[in-house]
């Protein structure tokens, strides 16, 4: 293999401290987090104090403001390699909604959610997705209507809410200006403590058990100017502009997930016999893995490239979604072709392939459809 030289030293440091906590504060209890369907406020806490989720905040504020978006892909591949749903569930938190609340907050929002946002005292989430309105963000239905006295009275629900039957913080899009589609949406900061707001009980998924996916409630919350963030009718440019860092973390995360399993599997192919050889000595299985791998490294060297580009602040809306798409699309036929080499065994929940095969299933879905992202490339091309 090629050696990755996206990463330096320190990366390299980092992603050790990383590995060291995960051995210690998650790995012995994956089991306990799939069966009680969440993960538990101890591990955010034991995150925070390791100076995970405030990579992009401020010193002042608790975080250690990396400057230096590796860092994010260092830990969202090695969260990536235990289970989809612990790394989905601390990105939406650390990847995702870190640059609305340090690009767009006030100083007063950055004192007041900050500091607990970095120690794990205050779990977020990212209210976009609606029953009716899916991957067509300009739809939405939810509404935050001016209210004679001041602030805005905020109706409508969110579906699919990663971190929503835990989130302390939800950053919430809304419509502000009747009949205007995209221009008429702000963005809002309701805390669950807030009269009028309520969750579904967390989601009955086919994977990811460990995430508390959830339905939110808004049901007339009062909501005052300290709740608004960034501009007033300018959230659909303010997710348009933050997306992309969404989508190649998916890209990071996904390719992370199935190289991980892919691995594993190789193992599994030599150790395994059938016919009184290694299966993975059958013609067919050779090539098989061997296209696997070419296919996971080639893709590596992608994403890696458009890594690279954030970094530099230069990542566009149509590279990141070239790169969401195609690697949520081979980790998915990876992954199938790791359940196939397992064969029955593949089948068994026991068997971490089977898991991650189900968990992996959403990334074709999440984070802006596949098909979307193809839409957003084929304009690009000026179709």
């Amino acid at each position: 293999m090629i050696e990755r030289t996206l990463y330096d030293d320190d990366h390299k440091a980092f992603r050790g401290s990383v590995a060291e906590f995960i051995r210690r504060s998650v790995t012995p209890y994956v089991d306990e987090h799939a069966s009680s369907k969440r993960i538990p406020r101890e591990v955010w806490e034991e995150a925070g104090k390791h100076g995970f989720l405030g990579l992009e905040v401020p010193e002042e504020y608790g975080g250690s403001e990396a400057g230096d978006y590796r860092f994010n892909a260092v830990l969202l591949e090695e969260l990536a390699k235990v289970n989809l749903a612990l790394a989905s569930s601390l990105s939406i938190h650390f990847d995702v909604v870190a640059p609305y609340l340090v690009k767009l907050s006030t100083p007063e929002q950055r004192e007041r959610w900050l500091p607990g946002f970095c120690d794990g005292s205050i779990v977020t989430a990212i209210g976009m997705t609606e029953p009716s309105a899916g991957s067509d963000l300009a739809a939405l239905r939810t509404s935050a209507v001016k209210h004679p006295n001041g602030g805005w009275i905020l109706n409508g629900s969110k579906i699919f809410i990663t971190n929503g039957g835990s989130a302390d913080l939800i950053i919430v899009a809304a419509r502000t200006t009747p009949d205007s589609r995209g221009k008429g949406i702000s963005l809002f900061a309701v805390e669950a403590s807030m009269p009028g707001f309520s969750r579904g009980t967390p989601l009955d998924k086919v994977g990811q058990p460990e995430a508390d996916t959830a339905e939110l409630y808004f049901d007339n919350i009062h909501l005052t100017e300290s709740h608004l963030i960034g501009t007033l009718d300018g959230g659909f440019g303010h997710m348009m502009e933050l997306l992309p860092q969404e989508r190649i973390g998916a890209a990071v995360t996904n390719l992370a997930h199935a190289r991980q399993i892919l691995d594993e599997t190789i193992e599994y192919a030599r150790d395994r016999h059938a016919f009184g050889q290694a299966i993975g000595s059958f013609q067919h299985n050779k090539f098989l893995l061997a296209e696997l791998v070419t296919k996971t490294e080639v893709t590596q060297a992608y994403v890696d490239q458009c890594v690279a580009a954030q970094v530099r602040g230069e990542l566009s809306a149509v590279d990141a979604a070239k790169a969401k798409w195609w690697a949520a699309d081979v980790q998915n036929n990876v992954l199938d072709h790791c359940v196939q080499l397992y064969g029955g065994y593949g089948f068994m929940n026991e068997y971490r392939v089977a898991r991650a095969w189900k968990d992996a299933r959403v990334t074709k879905i999440w984070a802006g459809s596949n098909e979307i992202m193809k839409n957003i490339i084929g304009r690009d091309l000026g179709f």
